[in-house]
């Protein structure tokens, strides 16, 4: 989805990681896919599966990038959609991953799909910055992240409608009935 005869600008490292330090008002997050491959993840979706607790440290830098935005007035929102059966990664998000998100300040929501059907929402992971910047997750059929592109001059009208409707459509997170 880049502009028509330029490159892709893909983000990583400190570029990407800077667009959670530096937004001074909104983030927010759609979250489409029903499994993700992250490699950082995988020591961790192994040992929920396996039956283990959650650590006490778990996600912590995470969780602290949310505390730092939220004490600086920023808010973070997502809306995660779901389908049932639940796959063993949804799972483990609503198990371990959520929840803490949602104890630093995160304002996280669920929006079960299973018996609806998609109210018109994109079948594309991203993430809006200040209501301006979009950054789309871009990623394989298996879950694995290929990579994150700063989408250039994107429709911020149609991503607001979209947030908005995914927010408005979906439950917070303590009030989804997973288990």
């Amino acid at each position: 989805m880049s502009v028509a005869g330029s490159s892709p600008v893909l983000l990583d490292g400190d570029e990407w990681k800077a667009h959670f330090r530096d937004y001074v008002s909104s983030a927010f997050r759609l979250e489409v896919h029903q499994t993700y491959t992250m490699p950082k993840e995988s020591t961790s979706v192994r040992d929920f599966g396996a039956g283990a607790p959650r650590p006490v440290d778990f996600n912590t830098v995470w969780h602290q990038t949310i505390r730092n935005n939220v004490a600086a007035g920023r808010t973070m929102t997502r809306a995660k959609i779901v389908r049932r059966p639940l796959t063993d990664y949804t799972k483990y998000l609503l198990a371990w991953a959520i929840p803490g998100n949602v104890e630093a300040g995160e304002d996280y929501r669920i929006l079960d799909l299973t018996d609806e059907p998609n109210p018109g929402l994109p079948e594309q992971d991203f993430w809006m910055f200040d209501e301006r910047i979009v950054v789309h997750l871009n990623y394989r059929a298996d879950g694995t992240q290929i990579n994150r592109e700063l989408i250039q001059d994107p429709d911020i009208d149609q991503y607001l409608a979209w947030r908005d409707l995914a927010v408005e459509s979906a439950v917070p997170f303590s009030a989804y009935p997973f288990r």
